[in-house]
């Protein structure tokens, strides 16, 4: 059972404390981080009352290792770093989930899917992700498991989100890639790629997982929580809009809403991309019951330390429902 932390917010409405706030992320353009896009376009950060500067890394390590560096506030990444993180003895708290279902997928080249049969034969293969050590790697990883393989039998290359996505298959610089949407759809449309593994729907994640799986989400270490509770709230207000905003929005209304480059060029697949994943953007930025607990097993079954170490980790540690709660409840 989630047990949140006690963190003291001052009645609904009083300013941040901090306004100036920057937040890392890795490759912001994926539908994977829509809410975070949704809640910069359509303002809902400067109508919280923030100034939020967003940083884009190639994938999600990296903002990782800008929050833990000092240079970010807070982090839209997978919540499964918060339990990577208390592992090694560097908590860090969810506060806002943005995808209840994990949202990507596995695919193989065209030529390379033709030999594979199931993941004992990706031995040796390259695989675009997002950056090594990030989600998309860590799929990569769950999925060798399953063919009785060790994580070092894959090659994990970062080639970022988006277009140099698509680039690298088509380049023939990867076997396979573990992404998100638009890309996926867009190499699938185009037949260069077969997906073996996928995660982009609920049911999907059900049965891979056995339920909901904890996505992107916003993330920070405990004192801008503890010392600047508005602005955690703030944060998360903006982010359980776009959450909300997402659950009713038009395909066309979501591609208007977003940079024109992160269309790739066909607006049309990227409309079905999102309604392909629409279904597991959070409705309201709270974590599901058992979503943790699927998040520490699929992490176990690829990671040997962490499957060491699960009697240590205590995943009410890493996410807190309460501000998502708060912003619920607003006026």
């Amino acid at each position: 059972m989630l047990v949140a932390a006690p963190y003291v917010v001052r009645a609904q409405g009083s300013k941040p404390e901090k306004t100036k706030v920057v937040l890392a992320v890795g490759g912001k353009s994926a539908l994977y981080y829509l809410s975070l896009t949704v809640a910069e376009t359509k303002g809902f950060f400067k109508e919280a009352g923030l100034d939020v500067e967003i940083n884009d890394f190639q994938g999600g390590a990296k903002s990782l290792q800008a929050l833990m560096g000092g240079s970010a506030d807070v982090v839209a990444g997978a919540y499964e770093h918060t339990i990577r993180m208390q592992q090694r003895g560097q908590p860090i708290i969810g506060f806002a989930l943005i995808g209840r279902g994990m949202q990507l997928a596995i695919g193989l080249r065209k030529d390379v899917a033709a030999k594979v049969k199931g993941p004992a034969d990706i031995k040796g293969m390259k695989f675009g992700v997002t950056a090594p050590g990030s989600q998309t790697h860590m799929l990569v990883n769950f999925w060798a498991a399953k063919g009785g393989l060790k994580a070092s039998d894959i090659v994990a290359i970062g080639v970022g989100a988006g277009a140099s996505v698509v680039a690298a298959i088509e380049k023939g610089e990867v076997d396979g890639v573990s992404q998100s949407d638009p890309a996926l759809t867009i190499l699938t449309e185009k037949d260069l790629i077969k997906i073996m593994l996928d995660t982009r729907t609920m049911k999907g994640n059900e049965e891979l997982f056995g339920g909901a799986f904890p996505a992107a989400c916003l993330y920070a270490q405990p004192d801008l929580l503890k010392k600047t509770p508005n602005t955690a709230q703030a944060l998360a207000t903006a982010i359980v809009r776009a959450d909300e905003w997402l659950q009713t929005a038009s395909p066309s209304e979501v591609a208007k809403a977003v940079p024109e480059g992160y269309l790739l060029g066909d607006r049309a697949v990227y409309e079905k991309s999102f309604v392909g994943v629409r279904g597991t953007i959070s409705p309201d930025g709270q974590m599901p019951p058992g979503a943790m607990e699927n998040a520490l097993k699929f992490l176990a079954d690829g990671d040997p330390k962490i499957a060491a170490d699960l009697d240590k980790i205590k995943l009410a540690d890493t996410w807190t429902n309460e501000f998502a709660q708060r912003a619920g409840k607003r006026s």
